[in-house]
């Protein structure tokens, strides 16, 4: 049930992607902005608080749902209960035009577009960026985003948790954003536990993905430049993603240097250019062709956990 579940919410997405300003995620985030009206008193514990409120209020319903159709042999709906979950945390197509946009604007020649895409994804300054700094800028936003709307729902939807996993992964990813990316909630205690949480909640499935560009990419550079160069970030989990995609491409992703460091303040990859005096990034700067590399890794990928999914899902069937 576990592989259909994943493979009918991969199909039903590829012809009817969810948009990201859909109903329920505008719910979703309007529950967030009330938990933080209710708790945020400038403490830690607050943020604590009002964090397993948020998950419970959603996690708890999605698991006994499904128990309840399990329980009383409704395999069909629990079925469908699967892929609809699968399908509104998947996310797997929520950005892809921009990212497809952005290349085809590269190709064409027309930066102007190109950076006012980038601009309108990221929610950043793009003025004056070359061709080379927006292809890094997407590159890094794909290969972060897509870990995190793909690879870390698989790996939780996988979890005894099932849905209920999925749904825990998300909503903590977006928590983790919401109460610390905004300007008021920059500093701020509240989102202190968010952060933390999902630092945790996250920490097995992203070195499943380092480990998935690696087996799908240069397989040797991808563990160099993981294991040399991902401590540099000041993101753990974005260093290991970026480091081992870039080294699986053989490209340099990160920002070694203080003038890229406008970036993404959520998304980026902030090197510490002291560190970086001693020994650079592998691989060369990424051009446009790095577009189409992120695209071919990202799939590889993905094709990579289906496979390993449906071996693991045939053995627990003929056992």
């Amino acid at each position: 049930m576990t592989f259909l579940s994943i493979l009918c919410a991969l199909l039903i997405e590829q012809m009817k992607p969810l948009r990201a300003d859909n109903p329920i995620y505008a719910e979703i985030k309007s529950l967030a902005v009330r938990m933080e009206a209710w708790f945020n008193a400038g403490d830690a514990k607050h943020g604590r608080m009002g964090w397993f409120l948020m998950i419970l209020a959603l996690v708890l319903p999605t698991a006994l749902i499904y128990w309840v159709l399990v329980r009383y042999d409704l395999f069909l709906a629990a079925f469908a209960w699967n892929v609809l979950i699968v399908y509104l945390t998947l996310g797997f197509r929520h950005y892809s035009h921009y990212f497809t946009s952005i290349q085809l604007a590269l190709n064409a020649g027309d930066e102007g577009a190109a950076r006012a895409l980038l601009a309108e994804w990221t929610k950043v300054d793009t003025v004056g960026m070359e061709a080379g700094e927006i292809s890094r800028l997407a590159v890094e936003k794909a290969l972060i985003t897509t870990h995190r709307n793909v690879f870390g729902v698989f790996f939780w939807f996988l979890m005894p948790l099932g849905p209920a996993g999925a749904v825990l992964y998300r909503v903590s990813e977006y928590l983790a954003r919401a109460w610390n990316e905004p300007e008021h909630m920059r500093n701020e205690a509240f989102g202190e536990f968010a952060t933390r949480a999902f630092y945790w909640i996250d920490w097995i499935p992203v070195r499943l993905t380092a480990v998935a560009f690696a087996v799908v990419g240069n397989f040797e550079d991808a563990i160099y430049a993981w294991r040399n160069f991902a401590h540099r970030w000041t993101d753990e989990a974005r260093g290991i993603i970026l480091a081992a995609g870039g080294g699986a491409m053989g490209v340099r992703l990160g920002t070694p240097d203080e003038s890229a460091a406008r970036v993404l303040p959520a998304d980026a990859a902030v090197v510490d250019s002291s560190e970086m005096e001693s020994e650079a990034l592998p691989g060369e700067e990424p051009g446009v062709r790095a577009l189409q590399s992120t695209v071919g890794l990202v799939w590889r990928a993905l094709l990579l956990w289906m496979m390993l999914l449906l071996l693991l899902s045939g053995a627990v069937w003929l056992g």
